[in-house]
């Protein structure tokens, strides 16, 4: 964690009174920005909140899916507390998402995740992280358009869930939706980071310089 960090919710203040995409302004909660270490070379991306994030107002956190990706985070040494915190003790890791808003009968329109890029443009060049984790298809196709060199419609997350894809500067290790994350393949996802991400120098993606 970043010595002078001071909170992991929304760390870079970014704007909670967003009112750029009209549909969401009523229907949503509150915008859900990133949660975690500043600091953190591992970056993981969802599509957009759930509804149990949404009343944490904390990505990836409560029943949906927010409990499984803590739990393995957790296995893998970047949480300290337990899976079904609504605000977990982070270390090396930022969770956030395309979009900051959540409609409860649908989901992000393409229009909505354009307009929230530059939120998680942003979040990507502030923290500079080492591996992106991009969690279900739409993320990854997302961050394929800006930091690969394959097509958007090459991927497939059936097929790169638990593999790692070259990107500009970074690496990308996709995962599965925690609705398609069956056991077997959260099994699969821990031992590849664990024998080909956190068993090497990862930091060789890119010229980073030493925190």
């Amino acid at each position: 964690m970043d010595a002078n960090q001071r909170e992991f919710e929304n760390p870079f203040g970014m704007d909670t009174d967003c009112e750029n995409c009209a549909e969401l302004c009523g229907p949503r909660e509150q915008v859900i920005h990133g949660y975690g270490d500043v600091g953190a070379e591992f970056l993981v991306v969802g599509e957009a909140p759930t509804a149990a994030a949404e009343r944490n107002g904390v990505p990836f956190t409560g029943p949906g899916g927010g409990e499984q990706v803590q739990a393995i985070f957790a296995e893998l040494g970047f949480v300290r507390s337990d899976p079904d915190a609504s605000e977990p003790d982070v270390q090396n890791v930022f969770f956030t998402n395309l979009t900051r808003c959540r409609h409860p009968d649908r989901d992000p329109t393409d229009e909505e995740v354009r307009t929230c890029e530059p939120f998680l443009n942003a979040e990507i060049r502030m923290i500079n992280p080492q591996i992106i984790v991009p969690v279900g298809e739409r993320a990854l196709r997302a961050l394929a358009v800006e930091y690969t060199t394959r097509r958007p419609d090459s991927f497939d997350i059936d097929a790169e869930h638990a593999t790692t894809i070259r990107g500009r500067g970074f690496e990308l290790v996709p995962m599965m939706t925690p609705t398609e994350l069956t056991d077997e393949r959260a099994d699969a996802f821990l031992t590849h980071m664990r024998e080909n991400v956190l068993s090497r120098d990862y930091r060789q993606t890119k010229g980073r310089q030493q925190r």
